[in-house]
């Protein structure tokens, strides 16, 4: 599934191999060659992935990671290191400031791309193609299909997004904020009582094959999407 991802890298030839990269790949690229061009780019638009060097002028790849793992809005992004750095103790310290994976210059397109899939399955899977399924309900990402022992399900994009994300995320409470952030985007400025009326849309679908009942009502904290009896 296309994601949308940040490059922080200040070596401008670097860049744009990665950018081509993922690009060819099917995903939107942001660039910054410094962390304050990132923070900016950021505050308007939260990537998916940030690909960050840890060599950087100004404010290192390191200080921005923890950061990043600080403040709340960000502290979930799934961060990539790359660097020249290949000791042990460097990919130790950029574990330790909140990186997910490390990657040491110079890499293959093809590894890139598989490490931003791992972390992305391990972070964001909603971002994934993967299938998924819970008490015979299935949704596939990559057809945009839904299914309920076997009968197909009718969704709209969003009741489809909305189900994806709850089977991605089951067994956790989320806040009518947390959804309006994850599915509809976090600069998407819409009242939050409009999560209760896609809800019940996606209820109704549900209905036919059962299961609706998998998506819990948390009085006064939210939904949660459970094969587990309330």
């Amino acid at each position: 599934m296309p994601a949308t991802i940040l490059i922080v890298e200040d070596e401008p030839h670097i860049q744009e191999m990665i950018a081509v990269c993922l690009q060819h790949a099917g995903h939107k690229v942001l660039r910054a060659d410094t962390v304050e061009k990132a923070v900016t780019l950021v505050s308007r638009t939260l990537p998916d992935v940030v690909l960050l060097d840890w060599m950087l002028p100004g404010i290192s790849g390191i200080q921005y990671a923890r950061s990043l793992r600080n403040d709340p809005r960000t502290r979930d992004l799934p961060i990539i290191m790359l660097t020249a750095r290949s000791e042990e103790q460097d990919k130790v310290a950029g574990l330790d400031a909140g990186a997910d994976d490390y990657l040491t210059k110079p890499f293959s397109p093809k590894e890139l791309l598989a490490r931003i899939k791992a972390v992305l399955r391990r972070r964001a899977p909603q971002m994934t193609e993967d299938s998924v399924e819970v008490d015979g309900l299935r949704v596939e990402p990559a057809t945009h299909r839904a299914s309920g022992h076997g009968q197909l399900l009718e969704l709209g994009p969003t009741e489809f997004r909305l189900l994806h994300f709850f089977m991605t995320h089951a067994e956790r409470v989320h806040s009518r904020a947390t959804l309006l952030d994850q599915v509809w985007g976090d600069h998407i400025f819409v009242e939050e009582r409009t999560v209760d009326v896609h809800i019940r849309r996606l209820r109704a679908s549900l209905e036919q094959t059962g299961h609706d009942r998998l998506i819990q009502t948390v009085r006064g904290s939210g939904y949660r999407f459970s094969a587990l009896p309330e």
